[in-house]
């Protein structure tokens, strides 16, 4: 006859209905790491990757960790605090010397050295925005000034101080460049969900086909000179736009 065995409170071992084979207790299980902003932050950074940055919310992102949302409210304030910690956190992945990957032939010292060497730091922050579609438009709602960001500022501003532009306008100027940068990466990044595409029809883009289709009654300069308006490479454009904004930089004093 089967005499059943009385266990404890204090034996965490379950036996099934025989009564022959143990199962553990939950109280035996690894227990979950300690939730973190920078595990969050890592873990949005994944879902941003593959899913898209549309996906990486709080919800999600406290889903993937298997917590609830409301434990993430202790490190983020909300989802586009979170997108700005991203963006910072891969602002740190930038290499600060990119003179050689960027093709710049010039001599350690010299005015074009410095001028080069911001164009570099500037283009590898795009690349960053343009990698992924939706960053740049979350830094212009809320611009990110996390450590990796502030160390990229403090690069742009010390190359422009060693290039010789007076500190007061150096500290405007290298704030300048960054809006204009991530404004352009907004304003040329892939289209968020929802949003009409206008980079079909063969890549004649919204703007182009208004500008061609203005009257020249209305506008005769932008009909005269719709092409000139239109032309160059996107590459070739931003490089002569960083440089024009420099060089204003350089020549407009700050008002007293």
């Amino acid at each position: 006859m089967f005499v059943a065995r009385r266990y404890t409170r204090y034996e965490h071992v379950r036996y099934t209905d025989d009564m022959t084979r143990p199962v553990r207790s939950r109280r035996e299980r690894p227990a979950k790491p300690a939730l973190s902003r920078e595990w969050i932050i890592a873990e949005t950074i994944d879902i941003v990757r593959t899913e898209g940055l549309e996906k990486a919310t709080m919800r999600r992102v406290a889903q993937a960790l298997d917590t609830g949302p409301a434990s993430l409210y202790v490190y983020i304030q909300n989802t586009a605090e979170l997108h700005a910690a991203v963006l910072d956190e891969l602002t740190g992945s930038l290499h600060t010397e990119t003179d050689t990957e960027t093709g710049a032939e010039t001599d350690a010292g010299t005015d074009a050295d410095w001028i080069a060497r911001i164009e570099a730091l500037l283009t590898a922050y795009s690349r960053v925005l343009f990698a992924y579609p939706g960053l740049a438009r979350s830094a212009l709602l809320l611009r990110p000034m996390g450590p990796h960001t502030i160390r990229l500022l403090d690069r742009i501003l010390a190359l422009m101080l060693e290039g010789g532009i007076p500190a007061d306008r150096a500290a405007w100027g290298s704030d300048l460049l960054m809006q204009h940068v991530t404004a352009t990466a907004a304003e040329h990044s892939a289209p968020a969900p929802g949003d009409v595409d206008d980079t079909a029809d063969g890549g004649m883009t919204a703007l182009a086909r208004a500008l061609r289709a203005a009257d020249p009654a209305e506008v005769p300069h932008v009909a005269a000179h719709v092409d000139a308006l239109l032309s160059g490479p996107p590459q070739a454009r931003e490089k002569w736009m960083l440089r024009a904004i420099l060089a204003g930089i350089a020549a407009s004093p700050a008002p007293a």
